[in-house]
């Protein structure tokens, strides 16, 4: 028998008292992490957790819902553990499953669904409850509690975790209009169904060359072995390639005084050059600033942030999130074998033509006759936009606001949500990618479980302190 400890601290003792109740709203990665550290972390037996999932399955979200064992994690096992304190714990499991234990390996994506099911089945008790269906609206209804409504449920809470995850791609719009609702017009590149019964021919336009582009071309070329995928982005650039063997993080020193984007950017070239100048490639300096990304994107003035998103982001995000050696080999071979495009200068024009569409590429004067073209621009941030209920719902209540980038909500460093009023809302906190403005490096298992991890121990910390004296005045931003 193997008994894993989890790392989480000496468990509380609790006097028997009323429970405390605490809605988490997404059964993806950030909505398990979120339960698992609130069950991990206190043994109080009035503590109920109820996890929210529109699907009633947890742990697969749309990161790592998809079903083709193609689709790899785009991080090695020995930083995917879901407990920062034990990086083994994905590695352990892998082996006692039968996977593979290598620390230096690239997972599928629906293992990593099973690994956290397993991991939440861990510390499941009676605490725990998940409930199938959408939450569509949170209304305050007094006393420092929170009504969840979806459907036909109905549940009165303490506190709720918004941890919903990343939503699906916004809309492609070409003069000001949305693409039509038209049989070759695919939304959502994660319905694996509907790539799969393209044409075993097919030309298929895939819009977006970030992660997810990659992804749904590995299962259209895949599995159609006639097919052939053009990507388009503005920029034309892939995702770089992670490196068999990587060294270790180059260690650097953090840029003091006044920050601006721009110097913030030399700053990495120079460390560049200077890990080069060793023997050392761009990637350890990469991994090396993964610790101080989140303080040095709180130090840029709101302006400087703009600037970075503008003129920066593309070059880091191309850099940061890295495709695995294996999927990187992959798309060579289908550009090699000419079944894969790759261009730049974005879609200039979309005409439906029935069955087909005709499209222009800036980089290529010839229109290009697609059986489908596929949104893959990565997932929409600005909830003002968003045409999700429950979103809808909390912004009409004025529960939840557009952080100042339109990046995810305003909330504190903590999790804690802010509100349209400017003050925290009693109760209410995000783990995630509805976080990124905030923090900029919200969106990856590291900082997600940390994330979690933290939020667990505030809302531990309102069960302990009593809803009635949490409910007074909330706290404003500085």
């Amino acid at each position: 028998m193997v008994v894993t400890h989890l790392p989480v601290p000496a468990p509380t003792a609790y006097a028997p008292r009323p429970h405390h109740r605490v809605a988490v709203i997404g059964g993806g990665a950030s909505g398990v992490l979120t339960a698992i550290n609130l069950l991990a972390r206190s043994t109080d037996p009035g503590l109920r957790v109820e996890v929210h999932e529109a699907s009633g399955i947890v742990g697969r979200g749309i990161a790592y819902g998809t079903n083709d064992p193609a689709h790899l994690l785009n991080v090695r096992s020995r930083h995917m553990s879901a407990f920062p304190d034990v990086p083994s714990d994905l590695i352990d499991w892998a082996r006692r499953t039968g996977r593979s234990d290598d620390p230096q390996a690239f997972l599928p994506r629906l293992d990593y669904a099973t690994y956290l099911q397993d991991r939440l089945a861990q510390v499941a008790d009676h605490r725990l409850s998940i409930r199938a269906g959408r939450v569509d609206d949170v209304v305050p209804v007094g006393g420092g509690q929170l009504e969840v409504r979806g459907g036909d449920v109905t549940s009165t809470v303490d506190s709720v975790v918004l941890a919903y995850g990343n939503q699906r791609p916004r809309p492609l719009v070409l003069d000001g209009d949305e693409l039509p609702a038209a049989s070759w017009h695919l939304a959502d590149p994660w319905d694996l169904g509907a790539l799969r019964v393209l044409p075993d021919d097919a030309t298929i336009v895939v819009v977006g060359t970030g992660l997810t582009a990659v992804d749904t071309v590995i299962t259209l070329l895949a599995e159609g072995p006639r097919r052939r995928v053009v990507m388009v982005s503005r920029h034309g650039r892939l995702p770089e390639a992670h490196v068999e063997q990587q060294s270790t993080a180059w260690v650097q020193p953090v840029p003091e005084g006044p920050l601006t984007a721009d110097l913030l950017a030399a700053h990495v070239r120079e460390q560049v050059a200077a890990a080069a100048a060793q023997g050392v490639g761009w990637r350890a300096v990469v991994d090396g600033l993964r610790a101080a990304t989140t303080p040095l994107w709180k130090r840029l003035p709101l302006g400087e942030r703009r600037r970075f998103l503008a003129v920066h982001a593309r070059e880091w995000e191309v850099r940061r999130h890295r495709m695995a050696p294996e999927v990187a080999a992959r798309i060579r071979a289908y550009e090699d074998d000419g079944r894969l495009s790759v261009l730049g200068g974005g879609v200039a024009s979309i005409a439906d033509r029935g069955t087909h569409a005709q499209v222009t590429v800036g980089e290529v004067p010839t229109p290009i006759v697609a059986h489908a073209v596929v949104n893959c621009t990565g997932p929409s941030t600005d909830v003002t936009r968003s045409s999700d209920p429950l979103l809808l719902a909390l912004r009409e209540r004025g529960l939840v606001v557009p952080d100042a980038l339109r990046l995810g909500i305003d909330t504190l460093d903590g999790g804690e949500v802010v509100g349209e009023s400017g003050a925290v809302v009693p109760g209410m906190y995000a783990v995630g990618p509805p976080r990124k403005g905030t923090l900029w490096e919200s969106t990856a298992i590291p900082e997600i479980r940390a994330q979690a991890a933290a939020v667990a121990d505030g809302v531990i910390a309102r069960a302990a302190l009593g809803r009635t004296a949490l409910a007074a005045v909330p706290a404003r931003r500085a």
